[in-house]
């Protein structure tokens, strides 16, 4: 593993999740004023756990991020994982890989929501570009409700290669586009996979749509015709999980 990123964990159900999942937390923060069932709750996770808890006053918390419940997780410096680690998850699970790849995702609160999905909807990880997107960051955590603490995420020097990589390996590579094949139509879905979502607002760049094996795309009947990437993202994530079943 590599690429190591400075993090802490924002909010009760993120700090929760990270503990459980056994991520080297160094402190929890508590703000005063957090209500004593929730404060509870931590102390006694954080017992369990051999972690430092202590009450703070809630403006030693601003610096972390305005939205932060009162609640505020140090970790340890965190890693990436790595391609390994994802075809691994699916071995151990004697499932078809399913790899959701994210385009150039720039917004934090889209990312932590796709990483959600794909752990909600069983992907075995994700993969990010070193550049030009989101990465790892507390927005992200606390946006994906716990679901990095969970799901392998994986940053990549270049997309393009990655899916040539991910081809040889036996997955075929679907792309999220507005012109594909609608998903509720004849497609089989239920292979080793990977799922490409593009940007927001520009979509999947031209050498990454040239190395797609199948557009893929959401029937509408509204006023409108675009979706948010991460509400597409969830699902098109549905409809492989209803496929791999």
């Amino acid at each position: 593993m590599a690429d190591f990123e400075q993090r802490v964990a924002l909010g009760r159900n993120a700090v929760a999740e990270a503990i459980k999942a056994g991520e080297s937390v160094q402190c929890v923060y508590v703000a005063n004023g957090v209500s004593e069932a929730e404060a509870s709750m931590l102390r006694r996770i954080c017992r369990e756990a051999g972690i430092p808890l202590k009450n703070v006053d809630r403006r030693k918390l601003e610096k972390y991020g305005s939205k932060n419940q009162g609640v505020v997780a140090l970790l340890a410096d965190a890693e990436y994982s790595t391609l390994e680690d994802v075809f691994r998850r699916a071995e151990e699970r004697g499932e078809p890989p399913f790899v959701i790849v994210c385009d150039g995702i720039e917004d934090p609160h889209n990312l932590g929501s796709i990483i959600r999905s794909a752990n909600i909807f069983g992907a075995h990880g994700v993969i990010l570009p070193k550049r030009g997107a989101a990465g790892l960051t507390a927005v992200v955590s606390k946006a994906s409700a716990g679901a990095v603490w969970h799901t392998p995420v994986v940053r990549v020097t270049n997309i393009t290669e990655t899916l040539k990589d991910l081809k040889k390996r036996g997955l075929w590579v679907y792309g999220a586009d507005a012109d594909g094949t609608p998903i509720d139509g004849d497609v089989d879905l239920s292979g080793a996979a990977a799922l490409v979502i593009g940007a927001e607002g520009d979509g999947i760049s031209r050498l990454v749509r040239e190395n797609c094996d199948v557009m893929l795309s959401i029937p509408m009947r509204g006023d409108i015709n675009s979706l948010n990437a991460s509400v597409a993202a969830g699902i098109i994530m549905y409809r492989f999980m209803e496929e791999r079943k």
